[in-house]
Order: structure tokens, then sequence, then C-alpha cells
């Protein structure tokens, strides 16, 4: 070693080169090395803890799609006429000073009639104690048998408001529970479709180009141009009101998937338009394989993280203009339950004033959405753990 590399901190290894010799690798590189894509982009995910955490909390929101009935203390449309326009209950944990289990206490009706509004106080002296996996009212599991389980359930001479009850009595947390099975679905299909269409046409136009790329994009522009809110009113408008709620729901779905796809695929034909030209492609072309197997197989992969971003991105679009129309009366209807539904009676600012409650189904809407959008980002990022 000569006394500049000495001086300079460098090593210079005498010893022939042995092309055949390879370097022992630490068992977190051998880990690493030996780890499919999945494992991968699970442990890159995992390092983002803002989206891991929105991924826990929509997945405890979609937990209320299957077991509604489990969750909700009474049916979505369980009037109770003694109690309308009642404030939430509190749930408490000491009585008198004195630590007990989860109770609430009894509210007390009377009607303002200079105000033109009810009033309600808590009676303190009983405490009315909740129920825990218990039976409740009668329901139709999964539409498959009878069953009367729940997690919780008003007291045995009582009631159990946690999130107050509208106008008609109807308690807004059996509501909310309910609705999410509508508002939170209709994303997912809605997304479903809008992916299926925006591969489809962004994937010929980007890969064969010339009067096909012309045609589709011509479309795109003319439905970009659209007023995007008109455009679902007047389609949802549309729809015959003899409906039944499950043809609406089906309705509203396909009416928001049809009109979301043209962003994904103006960008899918950008990206494609740009891989075809890469010599992977032009390989799999030369070996006879199809246009459809190149554009499956080898070029949608290439932007997974892409269509991931996406999908989580228009989710909330979607729940979002579901529930623009149902508030507005141009989406779901009672008996339908979603949040765009009991969002419909909050329409009356005056009433709003007097009864706030009725806004409750605004914060799971801001929850899912900026959780989404968290968890979007996570994804995006974690679709590409190479780089």
């Amino acid at each position: 070693m000569s006394a500049t590399d000495r001086d300079e901190g460098h090593f210079v290894d005498d010893a022939p080169f042995n092309p055949r010799e390879t370097k022992a690798l630490t068992p977190e590189q051998e880990r690493y090395f030996q780890a499919s894509q999945w494992q991968i982009m699970w442990w890159k995910f995992r390092r983002h803890k803002l989206a891991l955490w929105s991924g826990v909390i929509l997945l405890l929101f979609y937990l209320c799609v299957p077991f509604a009935e489990v969750i909700a203390p009474y049916k979505p449309s369980e009037r109770d006429s003694q109690y309308l326009y009642a404030p939430p209950q509190v749930v408490r944990f000491f009585h008198e000073g004195s630590l007990t289990t989860p109770f609430v206490y009894d509210l007390k009706a009377e009607v303002d009639m200079e105000n033109l509004r009810w009033v309600y106080t808590e009676d303190s002296s009983t405490p009315k104690h909740l129920r825990f996996f218990c039976r409740g009212s009668t329901y139709e599991f999964w539409g498959l048998f009878d069953a009367s389980f729940r997690l919780v359930c008003a007291p045995s001479d009582g009631t159990f408001f946690p999130l107050g009850t509208d106008r008609l009595g109807r308690d807004q947390f059996s509501g909310l529970v309910y609705g999410a099975r509508l508002s939170l679905t209709v994303g997912l299909v809605g997304v479903a479709i809008s992916i299926v269409l925006g591969l489809f046409f962004g994937g010929i136009a980007g890969y064969f180009g010339g009067f096909i790329d012309s045609a589709i994009q011509r479309l795109i522009e003319i439905m970009r141009s659209l007023p995007e809110l008109p455009l679902w009113m007047a389609l949802s408008a549309a729809l015959p009101v003899t409906w039944n709620p499950v043809w609406i729901y089906f309705g509203i779905t396909i009416i928001l998937g049809l009109l979301d796809w043209p962003g994904l695929a103006r960008a899918v034909r950008s990206k494609l338009l740009s891989l075809r030209e890469e010599e992977y492609a032009q390989a799999a072309l030369l070996m006879g394989a199809k246009p459809s197997r190149v554009i499956r197989k080898h070029l949608l992969p290439g932007f997974t993280s892409h269509i991931i971003a996406s999908a989580t991105l228009s989710i909330p679009g979607m729940i979002l203009g579901e529930t623009a129309l149902s508030f507005l009366n141009l989406g779901l209807r009672r008996p339908a339950v979603s949040w765009g539904v009991l969002l419909n009676e909050a329409q009356n600012i005056s009433v709003v004033t007097v009864y706030p409650w009725l806004m409750a189904p605004i914060i799971p809407i801001i929850i899912v959405v900026l959780a989404f959008n968290f968890l979007g980002d996570g994804l995006r990022d974690a679709a590409d753990p190479y780089k």
C-alpha cells in the first residue's frame, strides 16, 4: 500500500481478483433478498405509521358492513315517539362518587311552548345500566336467519341514544352504523367499475395510439368538460322513483363509476405510451405475445403504485358524491339508510341550531375521507419497494 493511499484512508487489496468468490451476506440482507415483492411492500408499508393507523381505522369502519345488526342497539327504522329530538345520552361510570358499570340517566321530556321545541332533562336519581353481549330486538342476519344477539343493548327499563334521535325518534347511532353499509360499499363498487373502464380504455389508447387514441381522448375531453355535480344530479334524477332502494343503490353506484374513469384512463394512457417502447415490451412482442398479454402482464404492473393510489383516492370522492346526492334528496331515500340520507334531516339550518346532533354523520365522513387519503399515500410508496 502506498503512502498516498494510507493518508487518504483508502485500502487497496493486492490479492488477485477471483470472480467466483462471494461475500457472506448478513441475516438482514439475506432476508431482504429472499423476500417476495409482497413481503417487501408490507415491510415498507409498516414504516408509514399514519397510513397503517388509517388502515386500522378503515377496517373498524368496514366491520359495520357485515355486522351492522350486531353493533347497532336498535334497528334503523325503529321509532320511539316519546323521545323526539332527544339529545345524546352520556355513558357514565361514576354515580354519586362510586365507580360502577357503564350506565346512562333517564331523559324526561317537556315541551317548551314559548320556543316550540322539546326540552329534555336528566333524571340522575337512578342509573340505568347498559347490557353487553345481550339479546335485543329480532333481526334477520344477512337475510339468512333470525337472530337477536347484540354487543350492547339499552337498559331493560330505559333507553340508550348515544348520539340522540331525529324528528321521528330514531336512534342516530344505529342509523350511522347501518348507513356505513351503503356509504362505504358504494365507493368500493364504484371504484371497481371505474378501474375496469379506466384500464381498458387507457390501455388500448396508450398501446395502439393513432385513431383509437384520438377517439378515446376526445371522448375523455367531452366527459371532463361537463360539470360533475350537475351531471350526477341529472342522471340520479332520471332514475325512476318507483324503484326499490336496492335498484336505486346500484343505479347510483353505476353512475358514479361511469363518470369517474376518464382521469385514470388518461394516466394509464400516458404511462403506456412510454412503457411500450421499453426493451422488455418489444422482446415480448418479438416472442409472439399478443397485445392483450403484453398490456396485462408486462405494462400494467409497471405502474401498480399509481393504480393503487388512484383507487384509494377515488373511493372518498365517490362516498362524498353519494352523500351529496342523498343530502339533496336525489340519491338514496328512506327506507334505505346512508350517511347522506341521515344528513338530509339536517337541511334546515334552524333545526341544526336547535338540535346539533343531527350533524353527527359529518364526523364519520370526515374520518373516512382523511383515512383513505393517508392510506393511499402509504400504499403508493409501498407499491414501489425498490425505490
